[in-house]
């Protein structure tokens, strides 16, 4: 079986169409520019750079990292498509070191999810090496109450006329697996099965604030998704400063 996104990159944008991007993308355009978090970015676990882009198009000196190689492709495919300049560059949020410094460091989307509760101090760490002083770390986590109360043992499904989509998860003790199923229809009609397993970690608010804390951040907000309450969102937003 595949790995997370070797297939569901092509279709990752298209598939989750109706999540808001645009309000999305502004909710953090706006939260920087209050913020004054610089100009140059970096956008960690960008996947197929629907923020970058967003960033990019505003203003903002945007690089894109994430591990996946076919998201990358897809990224740099579709900002061609926008006419937008955005550097891509692979590189895993658990270790990441890409040899200089930025104003801030975004994180949408779920990525450190993928990141377990053992490696997440070391994430943070390579986080704020990553940032200058006084710089901007921005992540969201799908929350515990999501993850376990609304994703875990259950089925999702998106059928379309190209394209269908099925996840099937299953809840273990700090973690939910995904397998996920894609059928493709193919140019003669005859559709093209492509499987490939996701592991999203369960995070605990409070631990991870310890852990950015040890890490050297400043924690300046914890809010829900688009700035809403935390209790009962389907998202946390850890926005951070580095010491």
């Amino acid at each position: 079986m595949a790995q997370a996104y070797e297939h569901l990159s092509h279709w990752f944008e298209r598939l989750n169409d109706d999540c808001g991007y645009e309000q999305w993308s502004q909710y953090f355009l706006s939260g920087l520019a209050a913020l004054g978090a610089g100009h140059k970015g970096l956008e960690v676990g960008c996947g197929s750079g629907a923020f970058t882009r967003a960033l990019a198009g505003a203003g903002y000196a945007m690089t894109g990292a994430d591990l996946s190689a076919p998201m990358l492709s897809e990224a740099m495919r579709l900002a061609r498509e926008e006419g937008l300049f955005v550097r891509y560059v692979q590189a895993d949020a658990a270790k990441l070191s890409l040899g200089e410094k930025f104003d801030f460091l975004l994180s949408p989307n779920d990525c450190y999810n993928y990141i377990s509760q053992e490696k997440l101090s070391a994430a943070f760490r390579h986080a704020a090496a990553s940032l200058r002083k006084g710089g901007i770390f921005w992540f969201d986590l799908s929350s515990a109450y999501k993850l376990r109360e609304k994703i875990a043992d259950n089925i999702f499904a998106d059928d379309r006329d190209d394209v269908t989509y099925l996840c099937f998860t299953h809840l273990f003790a700090d973690r939910v697996g995904m397998d996920v199923t894609l059928f493709v229809r193919r140019p003669d009609g005859a559709f093209d099965r492509l499987d490939e397993q996701h592991t999203q970690y369960i995070h605990e608010t409070q631990d991870v604030v310890d852990k950015l804390e040890n890490a050297g951040f400043r924690v300046l907000r914890v809010e829900g998704h688009l700035g809403e309450e935390v209790a009962g969102s389907d998202r946390v937003n850890f926005i951070c400063r580095k010491a």
